[in-house]
């Protein structure tokens, strides 16, 4: 009992410095997909309202429209779509705009809960953000493609 008791303690402690912080969109999310399963991550099909602020998108060759919940659904269909990307995204967490990927500071590990991987990795659009981010929440500020490798690497969570 004493045991539960220590681990209830350290679960609730651990997670009062994220309680601030939510995924979920505060305004009209950015949506890029088509068809009645706009509002769906395209791999495991949870709400992208719900989990906006760590979602992803990829543009394809042939103009088709992709979004991910996460980082890591995105780098579970990777494989798949690799050589007919065109442009990837993903939501800047201050401003909720999508950006290109290339253009956003990650923070990695920090104490929010990982979006389907054990590992949070959130964007932001500007360093300055990322380090506000960072310096509330912990973490590391990495680019994407370290991020994505990290990713691809740790497999995602169910």
């Amino acid at each position: 009992m004493k045991a539960l008791l220590i681990i209830f303690v350290f679960l609730f402690a651990s997670g009062l410095g994220a309680a601030n912080f939510s995924k979920q969109v505060s305004g009209k999310p950015e949506l890029i997909q088509n068809g009645p399963e706009k509002t769906r991550c395209h791999h495991c099909g949870m709400s992208l309202p719900m989990f906006y602020k760590t979602s992803h998108a990829v543009i394809l060759k042939d103009g088709e429209k992709r979004q991910y919940c996460s980082i890591a659904c995105l780098a579970a269909e990777y494989p798949e779509i690799r050589g007919r990307i065109k442009t990837v995204l993903v939501v800047d967490a201050k401003t909720e705009k999508l950006i290109p990927v290339q253009n956003a500071h990650y923070v990695v590990g920090s104490k929010i809960r990982g979006t389907m991987a054990a590992v949070s990795k959130i964007a932001f659009g500007s360093l300055d953000d990322a380090k506000a981010f960072q310096k509330r929440y912990g973490g590391e500020i990495t680019d994407f493609e370290h991020a994505f490798e990290m990713t691809k690497h740790s497999g995602m969570k169910h």
